[in-house]
């Protein structure tokens, strides 16, 4: 029987199988966690459901901690401990339901994540995912890593605000921590408006950054093992709106192949210096004179790389099943074209303020459609709700298929 709230306390399993008497954490001679272990993950959101859905193809059971007892991931796993993510009881019980754990949620605290790995393998680590949850300090570990970034002040008191050189501006208000799909930005050209966003951001620490021309955003996926062996899926060429991800491309005419190399390389160095086990992808503005600068890192798989699961041998959830467990990585191979369309839950409201069902069976009846909802009981504006991942030969005929979904859908051509 699945559990859906923690476990009544007794002898320890040592993350036995839940559904059975035989041991789930076999080891290898290299320290591989093999298939019927079970793999715990922070978090109860779609990345989470997502990689479950990856490790039990794999054989492996998973348990899931998130407080909300409708969480996506935990719906559809062994185990749901239902508990907010600094509750000790629950992170000791995900700690004996687990071989090995990971995140889903770039913001679960850092200290949980080390606490938990005080007995088990935990990938991300705390100490990286700290890094990644404050964009003071990730800009820092960018420049430590020889990846340029756009011009930027720190910004804790109110003499930091006033020492703000005027060549920053216009620019981009941001608060250190807890900011994600636009949240906690605000553009500002002058110094007052600058003074005026920093006060609307009740003064927290932020970070303000220089606007630049910016021509596209594009991303880099790489998945690094705990000996140092990293592969990476294909840049993605990214279309935002509102500060949520809209639109990727991936093909061969996405970008040219000296700005996916450099990407790639970036990638790798960011992730090298982090002393990174997992899945990391990190974003980057190509400015108008066709150079990059790097925008932010997420600790964990990221929209832009749904395509993977339809149009790659390798999904990035596979690559954070992977990753945690010690099994070999492997590159990822692409074998079609692939256009990645975000689905939020505006779409479920063309007509009005009543919600209606998309017209899936228009979109699934165009060739190489992948529909992938998330199991989310109510849509409301903006969020989240599942993607659409189209794939097919060539480029051309899947941006024209992609364009006709869209059309159906109610989402703006790209």
């Amino acid at each position: 029987m699945k559990d859906v709230n923690m476990s009544a306390a007794g002898p320890s399993q040592g993350a036995r199988a839940p559904l059975g008497g035989s041991a789930v954490h076999e080891v290898t001679s290299v320290g591989a966690i093999l298939p019927g272990a079970t793999l715990g993950v922070m978090g109860g959101g779609q990345l989470g459901r997502m990689f479950a859905h990856a490790a039990q193809q794999m054989g492996y059971f998973t348990a899931v901690l998130d407080a909300d007892p409708t969480s996506p991931a935990g719906l559809v796993s062994h185990h749901h401990v239902q508990t907010g993510y600094e509750d000790a009881a629950g992170l000791a019980e995900l700690a004996r339901l687990s071989a090995a754990v990971t995140t889903e949620f770039e913001n679960v605290p850092a200290q949980s994540l080390r606490a938990l790995a005080a007995t088990r393998p935990v990938a991300p680590g705390g100490d990286a995912v700290a890094v990644a949850q404050d964009r003071a300090a990730e800009k820092a570990h960018f420049t430590r890593c020889g990846v340029a970034c756009a011009p930027y002040a720190v910004i804790e008191t109110a003499a930091q605000l006033a020492a703000v050189g005027d060549e920053l501006l216009p620019g981009i208000v941001k608060t250190t921590r807890m900011g994600y799909d636009g949240k906690g930005q605000i553009r500002v050209k002058t110094r007052e408006e600058l003074a005026a966003a920093w006060q609307q951001l009740r003064q927290v620490p932020c970070v303000l950054e220089k606007m630049l021309p910016l021509a596209a955003e594009i991303s880099v996926i790489v998945a690094r093992g705990r000996d140092g062996q990293m592969v990476n899926l294909p840049p993605q060429l990214n279309v935002h709106r509102d500060g949520i991800l809209a639109v990727t491309e991936v093909h061969a005419q996405a970008m040219p192949a000296q700005r996916q190399a450099l990407a790639v390389e970036s990638t790798r160095s960011i992730a090298q210096g982090l002393g990174y086990v997992g899945v990391l992808c990190v974003e980057y503005f190509v400015l108008a004179d066709g150079s990059l600068v790097v925008n932010e890192m997420a600790p964990r798989p990221h929209n832009s790389g749904h395509y993977s699961m339809d149009a790659c041998d390798v999904s990035q959830f596979e690559l954070q099943v992977r990753a945690m467990t010690g099994l070999p990585l492997v590159q990822p191979r692409q074998h079609s074209a692939a256009i990645m369309l975000n689905l939020l839950g505006d779409l479920w409201f063309r007509q009005g303020d009543q919600a209606q069902t998309p017209p899936w069976a228009q979109v699934l009846a165009l060739p190489g459609t992948h529909l992938h909802l998330y199991g989310k009981a109510e849509a409301r504006r903006g969020r989240k709700m599942g993607h659409l991942n189209v794939t097919g030969a060539d480029a051309q005929a899947v941006r024209a298929t992609a364009l006709q979904a869209a059309a159906l859908l109610g989402i703006e051509a790209f």
